[in-house]
């Protein structure tokens, strides 16, 4: 039995591993999840604790509860992927390619036009964040710090984000720290080459400081378009 007697937000605590588990398939999809009480039995926390967390839960699109059904998982398509502790779950299933790739399409519909728009409203704060980020990327290579190197490389797309002034984008700041963070990981070891994938994020950069919004478009979606062909790689040898 987990026990979270301890803790200071039991029903946090219940909310990540409950959900984690729905997730990752540990409950089947078709029938009811175990009763308040035996949830109860099984985190070691109080009845207030198990409620709390079953209104996040529901909250994110992952299970409903109701008078006389129990507590059902919902169907995936009403899942709130956008939630980041949600996508976060979601790559801990098997197979999170799969996710991936589906992270990966949505980014080619996101980021170039975001390039786009930061080519032609970013302020000079936005484009020093941006330029911020490629330098630790440059020197983490230089220094073969592949983890200082990964966060710089994620700091820079969120960067992106940032610099194009779109209030929407920018929302998409937590979710795609989090999909990049296990995305990256997979895509930079199959280039083999920090050097190249510094050189890309250059012409990324170099395209929105000259205001120039088409090639900061297409710069960025080669970028993903690579990524995508390696995740795409991947999956067709599983």
């Amino acid at each position: 039995m987990a026990n979270f007697a301890s803790s200071k937000n039991l029903s946090q605590r219940m909310t990540i591993e409950l959900g984690r588990a729905i997730v990752c398939g540990e409950y089947p999809r078709d029938k009811s999840l175990p009763t308040e009480a035996a949830l109860c039995e099984k985190f070691g926390v109080s009845r207030t604790a198990v409620r709390e967390a079953i209104k996040m839960l529901t909250a994110k699109g992952l299970i409903t509860s109701k008078p006389k059904q129990g507590i059902r998982i919902q169907p995936e398509e009403n899942w709130n992927i956008l939630d980041p502790e949600m996508l976060s779950w979601s790559l801990e299933a098997k197979p999170s390619l799969i996710v991936l790739k589906e992270f990966t399409q949505m980014r080619m519909a996101v980021e170039p036009e975001a390039c786009a728009l930061a080519a032609r409203h970013a302020s000079p704060e936005r484009l020093a964040a941006i330029e911020s980020s490629l330098v630790r990327m440059e020197q983490a290579v230089q220094n073969n710090d592949l983890a200082a190197e990964l966060e710089a490389d994620i700091d820079f797309h969120v960067a992106i984000l940032y610099a194009s002034e779109n209030r929407f984008y920018i929302r998409m700041r937590d979710f795609t720290r989090t999909a990049l963070n296990v995305s990256i990981q997979h895509t930079t070891p199959a280039i083999d080459n920090s050097e190249s994938i510094v050189d890309e994020h250059a012409r990324i950069y170099n395209a929105i400081k000259s205001g120039n919004a088409e090639r900061a478009k297409n710069s960025m979606f080669l970028l993903i378009d690579e990524a995508l062909s390696i995740i795409e790689d991947k999956l067709s040898k599983i």
